[in-house]
């Protein structure tokens, strides 16, 4: 331990060589690597927490820059969790770092919550959401929420000590959530939630301090206005891995699926914006964004089934949710979205 480089917070009686050492030995999963995540990260790593895992799929854009502070802009188009690893290492050299480069998914989630003690919710992505308090109350591991909308922020720990769960807050996942593009943000907002999202990480690993579980903080840094909300443990099912398997598989096909859906002549809903790529080259796809999805469905016919996809198979979901809060029950997305379907494409060129 290098007890000069953590002196200031060693004389802390909250902390002292024992608190330390607690840091040291920590193991701490941040899921995404955005703007919660950049806030997130550098005290984390600064604080003596030796071994991070980072898992976000996305690469970092021009956009991303404003809030995203850990990302040089010579970084633009490289891999987020990648040029992360690079400038965590660079703070401090002690540090392991693990990291995911694809998106948190049913398929991985309890794998890798299994190896760390605390996960860190840092997404903007209601549906990542419920996949994170499902797998942690299968792995018995709490998860310390954050979420920013615009200049107001909420923070929240849940699944402590079996205490009360995201679900006995949040009760279903039919709301939509509106993203720092659609809706804006300072990067000051998601700054200040990140960090007290950092804080309750150490309180817990300290076992010090009053730990924000049953409790939602809600914060307005426009006016500087702060309300706590008690909630109690009221989610009553019981989330094991039969019911995970069934929450989260039940929509899904995989791309490797795909010929056997082309072969079905099953209907396909492009719901990316028609200027991405690839395109899918089939007669009998429908392009219909989801930004439009909602208004549009008049066109389609909600008897016949249908299959969705999406760039990697995050909208598809949100496609899937709308779909059905319309009454069409037969719909299925493919996971991976397009990229996944063209490398199959790429594979089975003869049945295309």
């Amino acid at each position: 331990m290098i007890t000069e480089r953590y002196k200031r917070q060693i004389q802390l009686p909250q902390v002292g060589t024992m608190g330390q050492q607690k840091l040291k030995d920590a193991k701490i999963l941040v899921v995404g690597a955005g703007g919660l995540g950049c806030a997130i990260l550098p005290y984390l790593i600064a604080s003596g927490i030796e071994t991070i895992g980072i898992i976000d799929g996305d690469i970092i854009e021009e956009s991303n820059l404003q809030r995203q502070i850990l990302y040089p802009e010579k970084t633009v188009n490289q891999k987020k969790v990648t040029v992360a690893k690079t400038q965590l290492e660079a703070l401090n050299s002690n540090v392991k770092i693990e990291t995911y480069t694809n998106y948190l998914s049913d398929e991985n989630a309890i794998g890798i919550f299994k190896n760390y003690d605390i996960i860190v919710d840092a997404t903007d992505s209601i549906k990542t959401r419920y996949l994170i308090n499902d797998a942690c109350v299968i792995t018995q591991k709490p998860f310390v929420y954050g979420s920013v909308y615009r200049f107001e922020g909420q923070v929240s720990v849940f699944n402590y000590k079996n205490g009360p769960t995201y679900r006995c807050v949040f009760k279903n996942n039919s709301s939509k959530i509106t993203n720092c593009e659609d809706a804006g943000v300072l990067g000051t907002t998601v700054g200040f939630i990140g960090m007290l999202q950092a804080n309750e990480v150490l309180k817990m690993v300290l076992e010090t301090g009053d730990i924000l579980s049953g409790k939602l903080l809600i914060y307005n840094i426009l006016n500087n206005t702060q309300n706590c909300i008690n909630f109690q443990k009221t989610e009553t099912r019981t989330i094991d891995e039969a019911f995970f398997n069934s929450e989260y598989n039940s929509d899904k096909i995989e791309a490797t699926c795909f010929k056997e859906a082309v072969l079905n002549k099953s209907n396909f809903i492009d719901v990316r914006e028609l200027h991405e790529t690839p395109k899918i080259e089939l007669p009998d796809v429908i392009q219909m964004p989801l930004s439009v999805l909602e208004t549009e469905l008049k066109k389609i016919d909600k008897n016949k089934s249908y299959v969705v996809f999406c760039q990697t198979g995050k909208r598809s979901l949100e496609a899937i949710r709308i779909l059905k809060k319309h009454q069409f029950s037969n719909v299925k997305h493919i996971s991976g979205g397009a990229i996944a379907i063209q490398n199959n494409i790429e594979n089975e060129k003869s049945i295309y």
